[in-house]
């Protein structure tokens, strides 16, 4: 089964709405005129709306034909990213310092397609609710959503998500059985020394010298103290240190990202980096005090959701064409949240790079408008794969 006919007769419509929101961008918990539109459509397509969810959330809930107490949810993220859009095509960012380099224009105007044809066919027995997520860059728009009475509200036995994914082909999709992005924690090391004149070192504890070695220090908690067949990511991106050339500051603050999949080297790696920092730091008579701050759980499949989301993107876009259990990315998804609380499966729509080769986060990106009917008809066909006719 390919895309589906009647999804492809509003391929324009679809265009239309993704140009529309990718000129309007909005950052996390911002997303109002987004959530306005996207809860227009819905209304029209005769789905029954509910508001506020997580802030700007909005989720669309829609009966089938058939009896059937079984429902499932079918999530897309709406905020964009606080960055300039370097395009100068027509529906280029119209918001300085903001635009949808990751997609979510196209997400949010997949689902809403597939609302379309759902609410014009009917084909399933049970309830499909359209969750359209706030602040998903960074901000834990699922979580809030969750906490604020989601899966009470709307119950479900399962959720599914989906992503744009430049690195693969245009109409391939790739199904991941388990880990799909890894949990993604930040952390702060602040290392206290003796500050001095640059000329009299030896009168002081320099800070800068203590921070490069647990700099050094920290990959080995990825290259010597982690299974090599388990990922992990260990990166220091930000150091602050010093105001001048002459002087050897008191303190000098570390900040970075810790990437795992399993929860017990998760718990590893946070103990572990604590004590080698403040040892570290001890050896050179210096104190380092290390603040981590959980971020994202890891996106992992169920098997058996999983299995189905693969079938029925084959469905779509032909087996040959579906990528079964991929490497996963260390990149985070607040999908995540969702799946811990539901099973679920989490796919990649592949679009391939722009001529400029950009890739997501990149100011050039530009969601593939091409894959719009393909992935509003994968969300359709799981719809009436999941939730077929008695």
């Amino acid at each position: 089964m390919p895309v589906i006919n009647r999804i492809a007769e509003f391929h324009a419509d679809m265009t239309a709405w993704r140009h529309d929101i990718h000129a309007h961008p909005e950052l996390a918990y911002e997303e109002h005129r987004t959530a306005d539109l996207v809860a227009a459509k819905l209304e029209e397509f005769g789905i029954a709306v509910h508001r506020g969810l997580g802030g700007t959330g909005v989720v669309g809930t829609l009966k089938g034909r058939g009896e059937g107490d079984r429902a499932i949810g079918l999530r897309a993220d709406m905020d964009a990213l606080p960055m300039p859009e370097a395009n100068g095509f027509a529906h280029a960012s119209t918001t300085p310092g903001k635009m949808h380099a990751c997609g979510h224009d196209g997400h949010t105007t997949m689902l809403l397609g597939a609302a379309r044809y759902l609410a014009e066919t009917r084909n399933f027995d049970g309830t499909v609710h359209f969750i359209f997520q706030p602040a998903e860059e960074g901000k834990a728009g699922a979580r809030a959503m969750i906490e604020q009475g989601l899966f009470q509200t709307f119950p479900m036995e399962r959720v599914f998500g989906m992503h744009n994914w430049p690195d693969l082909p245009p109409g391939t999709m790739a199904v991941h059985p388990g880990p799909v992005m890894a949990a993604a924690d930040q952390f702060t090391i602040t290392v206290e020394g003796r500050g001095s004149h640059a000329a009299m070192p030896h009168l002081g504890v320099d800070p800068v010298l203590v921070a490069a070695h647990i700099v050094t220090a920290a990959q080995s908690l990825v290259s010597r103290g982690t299974d090599p067949q388990d990922a992990a990511v260990v990166s220091v991106t930000w150091v602050q240190a010093g105001t001048t050339f002459n002087v050897i500051p008191n303190e000098a603050l570390l900040h970075g990202t810790i990437r795992t999949f399993r929860p017990e080297t998760r718990a590893r790696i946070h103990e572990q980096f604590a004590r080698l920092a403040s040892s570290v730091a001890q050896g050179f008579g210096a104190t380092a005090r290390v603040e981590i701050r959980p971020g994202y759980p890891p996106t992992v499949n169920a098997e058996a959701e999983a299995t189905i989301a693969a079938e029925v993107a084959a469905r779509v876009v032909g087996a040959a064409n579906v990528t079964w259990n991929p490497p996963p990315s260390m990149g985070a998804e607040d999908f995540g949240y969702m799946l811990h609380e539901k099973p679920g499966a989490y796919v990649w729509l592949g679009q391939g790079g722009s001529a400029l080769g950009c890739t997501l986060h990149n100011p050039h990106y530009d969601f593939n408008d091409e894959m719009l009917p393909v992935g509003a008809s994968y969300w359709a066909t799981l719809v009436e794969t999941v939730l077929p006719r008695s």
